[in-house]
């Protein structure tokens, strides 16, 4: 055992509930930091919606759950496991789905917590509000947080930490679709974030603005009951539906041509349609409103910079880190592996390049992402990358990367998804599927 350092952990999610297990196992003495009243992160399901549908007032109260009702995760049980703590069915248990609803997946997520321990290490209902360096000799953070007295009453409190790490997820600050007449189109407009069941859509025309997963979701599920759906898409479909219209996107960044006051939406492809409803199923930001990092950690265009392989900024580091940044990483063993490396690096057990060489690293991923044309919100996707990610991850603690890695990513999932049609996860053999990965050569 190396160094133990008292640690603050920012969020009770699947992250943070991995940090702390990894960083309790290297002997630090943890504080977990969480809004809710139960752990979960966004599998905690919260019927309530944001009082801005939008979610551009920014003194609403943020709901952190973007979860609807009906949802079923997109991966299965496989994928959601653990290196030593699989997602298993369990016998009488009420959902014995290989893709299980979210009331699965929060029980698993509850019994983790449970069977390590994390639970008396977490303090709930406790709102972070501030985290900063306050001496940068002896690396001390202060994490301010706050607590509800009453509906209109705060109780704060300030605690010193000697690293902080930040596990609040990116699927809670909606990001919204820019185009001419959004703030005076007289309709209803949402974010998907807010969207919780089809009621109050019956017999409306719908807009959604998306073809990502909660798009096509929503979309299923709306569709019986709209008297429309007209959805803005980018490319080709990759599903035939019976009810939508679909009207590509010439120009992404603007998502459709104009919304007009007397209610009628225009679409790059010429259609007008008289519209009830616009729901933006367009992703989520970056968000960090309580770290105060004197401008060295920044959030540019969904670039979270600069951050050494998505975890460490290099002129803080150790001290401040993030896990579960990337997007195109749902697979859980990204995460876990995040977890692990930081608790490993604060023990001393692993050590770090040198800032200089921290910087540069970043610097060079920034420098193939522009020569490769890719936008700065592209800086944390693994969708190409995940298993050389997770390889790296891995040779860091020297763990050998399980052979079926390579294989079993989103982007695969994805693929295999669309190959067995919208009704995938019930048609779709898994445990075949995985045999067979695991008896190649």
């Amino acid at each position: 055992m190396g160094e133990s350092y008292k640690v603050a952990v920012i969020g009770a999610g699947i992250a943070g509930l991995l940090t702390a297990r990894e960083l309790q196992r290297e002997g630090h003495h943890v504080t977990v930091f969480e809004k809710a009243s139960k752990v979960g992160g966004i599998w905690l399901y919260d019927p309530r919606v944001e009082t801005d549908p939008l979610g551009l007032d920014p003194n609403r109260e943020i709901v952190h759950s973007s979860l609807y009702k009906s949802l079923r995760a997109n991966l299965p049980r496989q994928a959601m496991s653990f290196l030593d703590y699989p997602f298993l069915k369990k016998e009488g248990g009420d959902d014995q789905r290989t893709f299980p609803g979210h009331e699965e997946v929060l029980r698993f997520i509850e019994g983790f917590a449970r069977d390590f321990g994390l639970m008396e290490l977490i303090q709930f209902g406790h709102q972070v509000i501030r985290v900063e360096l306050v001496d940068e000799v002896t690396h001390e953070w202060v994490v301010e947080s706050r607590t509800r007295e009453t509906e209109s009453t705060w109780e704060s409190k300030e605690e010193l930490f000697k690293a902080v790490v930040i596990c609040t997820g990116n699927q809670t600050e909606p990001n919204i679709a820019e185009f001419p007449g959004r703030d005076t189109w007289p309709g209803l407009q949402m974010h998907s974030h807010n969207y919780r069941t089809p009621e109050g859509l019956e017999n409306k025309i719908v807009v959604l603005i998306g073809n990502g997963p909660s798009a096509h979701e929503i979309l299923k599920e709306i569709s019986p009951l709209a008297k429309q759906v007209h959805q803005a898409i980018r490319g080709p479909s990759v599903e035939n539906y019976d009810s939508p219209w679909q009207h590509p996107m010439t120009d992404y960044f603007r998502k459709i041509e104009c919304a007009r006051n007397d209610g009628k939406v225009v679409f790059q492809d010429g259609a007008i349609v008289e519209a009830d409803v616009i729901v933006h199923c367009t992703g989520y930001k970056y968000h960090y409103p309580f770290l105060k990092s004197n401008g060295i950690v920044t959030v540019d265009n969904n670039r979270i910079g600069p951050v050494y392989k998505h975890v460490f900024p290099p002129s803080l580091a150790p001290w401040l880190s993030f896990v579960g940044l990337n997007t195109w990483s749902v697979i859980f063993r990204v995460m876990e592996l995040q977890a692990r490396w930081v608790a490993k690096v604060l023990s001393g057990m692993v050590e770090l390049p040198s800032q200089e060489a921290m910087a540069s690293s970043v610097e060079e991923l920034y420098s193939e992402m522009e020569k490769k044309g890719l936008p700065k919100n592209h800086t944390h996707s693994l969708k190409n990358d995940e298993f050389e990610y997770v390889s790296w991850l891995a040779a860091q603690l020297n763990i050998k990367p399980l052979k079926r890695w390579k294989e079993v990513t989103v982007v695969s999932f994805i693929e295999w998804a669309v190959q067995h049609g919208e009704n995938f996860r019930d048609t779709w053999d898994i445990d075949k599927w995985m045999q067979e990965i695991d008896s190649s050569d």
